[in-house]
């Protein structure tokens, strides 16, 4: 190779963009999948709420079901930010789990009971707390199925 010779072209990733070392940055999701994370955020930040709330008005001297909803208040503030800030389905992920694992724990509570604690359906908190796991859970699943939707036709796109 001359010095005049112009240099050879860079590696491309298969997205088409030169490789600088640094991952390629994802398209940007449509309005309708920020739409069904915002959706989501809001049922796990209101879940969150929910539970320290009642945490602080007596459940944290309930042995093992007042730390839970420590946690729980925890992980649902976390997961909300996560649902917006990184997009990736890791996070939509687990705010299914996490709608799952509350609404569930919420139903053993209404019925059977859970951990000695016996709830009612009724009441602000538990269908405040209901409704907002219920919407984080099918937002999470129509934000994943239109996100996989839209990745699967870029790839038969490329293909």
């Amino acid at each position: 190779m001359a010095a005049s010779d112009p240099p050879p072209p860079a590696a491309s990733t298969p997205g088409g963009a030169p490789s600088s070392g640094t991952p390629p940055v994802p398209p940007p999701l449509p309005r309708g999948a920020w739409l069904l994370r915002g959706v989501t955020a809001a049922g796990l930040l209101l879940s969150a709420d929910v539970h320290l709330f009642l945490y602080v008005q007596g459940y944290q001297d309930i042995e093992v079901v007042g730390p839970l909803f420590l946690l729980n208040a925890v992980a649902g503030f976390v997961l909300g930010l996560l649902v917006l800030v990184w997009r990736h389905w890791l996070p939509l992920l687990g705010a299914i789990g996490f709608s799952v694992a509350t609404l569930g724990a919420f139903y053993l509570s209404t019925t059977v009971g859970f951990f000695t604690v016996e709830e009612t359906v009724g009441g602000v908190q538990q269908v405040t707390g209901a409704v907002s796991e219920w919407v984080a859970l099918v937002g999470a699943l129509l934000a994943l199925v239109v996100e996989r939707r839209r990745a699967s036709g870029r790839s038969r796109k490329a293909a």
